[in-house]
């Protein structure tokens, strides 16, 4: 087997894809003609091109095609045809979103979505969104449109997802928070954290932020505002970082995470990628009723969704569980690191980007 040498090549989310079909389609729809490339803008401010596999205009529906390319990550989708058919909507309804072929619908709680919405997440429909406005205003439209997305093949992909089990029946989800895919290699992924930990060293950072990914790192930040240096990409190696740390250490150090992953470390498991690792949600449930639910909460979380509906059920019963998962995760953190001289807290971050859970033991370094 070849090994690659050189650096992962990045893509494209299902989201890109989805916003630069969708942008082409109303394009066409207001001008009559699609363009030879489109431009969208991503949340990171990165504005990729993509051309059109698919471009079809009739009646009162334009719909563009984009050929999602996942870079080097082992992504199912990958190659798959995104498509958008845009058409007028109702006045004043703004953007309304619509699950085509191949693109799933929510039938379980749990999910940042409503149950029967299609399966497009939040940042992709604020991408969508804003590509819609952007061209409404430059066109002098309304920007009131139907955005119906499909993905061919789509209900035979999402069969090698989690979907089936997250309760997302008929496809695929559109998915993406930065509109990038990153490629996923995990000895390429936990030589940079080495390195991350190494130069942090090396530059005399006091303190660093191993975050799980972007919100909880934003998170992290605006409560430190350290340095570039000190932010390590940690993602799901959440062994591999605490390991290199205990045999390279640094004074003070924040975990940030979600709270689904933070509830894998609290439970003793050190890789936290889905494919590896799973929720207990017994656990959960037991750690709820630890912190003074009912019986019928216990019961409830233990059969909930996702992670994401274990806490909502825990909020709206007031039980301090992310809390608990905080205080539960440190203790993973703290006997990893053993006699290391870190001092360590664990911030649970939610999907909003607000800290819910926070722990440092006894640690004067975080009062």
């Amino acid at each position: 087997m070849s090994v690659r040498s050189g650096p992962l090549r990045r893509g494209w989310t299902t989201g890109a894809c989805a916003t630069a079909a969708t942008a082409a389609a109303y394009e066409a729809l207001l001008t009559g003609a699609f363009p030879d490339a489109v431009e969208i803008a991503l949340p990171g401010g990165q504005r990729p091109a993509f051309a059109l596999a698919r471009a079809r205009l009739g009646g009162a529906a334009a719909t563009a095609g984009v050929i999602k390319d996942a870079g080097d990550d082992p992504d199912v989708t990958h190659g798959a045809l995104v498509l958008a058919t845009v058409r007028a909507g109702a006045a004043g309804d703004g953007v309304v979103f619509r699950a085509g072929a191949g693109v799933g619908t929510v039938t379980l709680p749990g999910l940042p979505l409503d149950v029967g919405e299609p399966a497009i997440n939040p940042v992709p429909r604020r991408m969508m969104r804003e590509a819609v406005a952007a061209l409404a205003a430059r066109h002098g439209a309304s920007g009131d449109v139907v955005v119906e997305l499909g993905v061919e093949g789509g209900a035979e992909l999402a069969k090698k997802t989690w979907n089936p089990r997250l309760g997302i029946v008929g496809g695929l989800s559109i998915l993406g928070t930065t509109g990038v895919v990153v490629p996923y290699s995990c000895s390429a992924w936990i030589a940079s954290i080495r390195r991350g930990i190494d130069v942090a060293r090396a530059t005399g950072q006091p303190h660093v932020i191993a975050a799980t990914g972007d919100t909880s790192e934003r998170a992290a930040q605006a409560r430190y505002g350290l340095a570039d240096a000190a932010l390590l990409d940690m993602g799901d190696f959440a062994g591999a970082t605490l390991k290199h740390l205990a045999r390279n250490p640094i004074p003070r150090l924040t975990v940030a995470g979600g709270f689904a992953k933070l509830s894998k470390l609290a439970s003793g498991q050190l890789d936290l990628h889905s494919a590896r690792s799973q929720v207990d949600l017994d656990r959960l449930a037991a750690l709820a009723r630890e912190e003074g639910g009912d019986a019928a909460l216990a019961g409830a979380i233990g059969e909930a969704n996702t992670a994401l509906h274990a806490l909502e059920l825990a909020r709206a019963a007031a039980v301090p569980l992310a809390q608990r998962v905080a205080v539960e995760a440190h203790a993973v953190v703290a006997e990893l690191l053993r006699a290391a001289p870190v001092a360590a807290e664990v911030l649970v971050v939610d999907r909003s980007g607000a800290i819910v859970g926070r722990a440092h033991g006894r640690s004067r370094a975080f009062e």
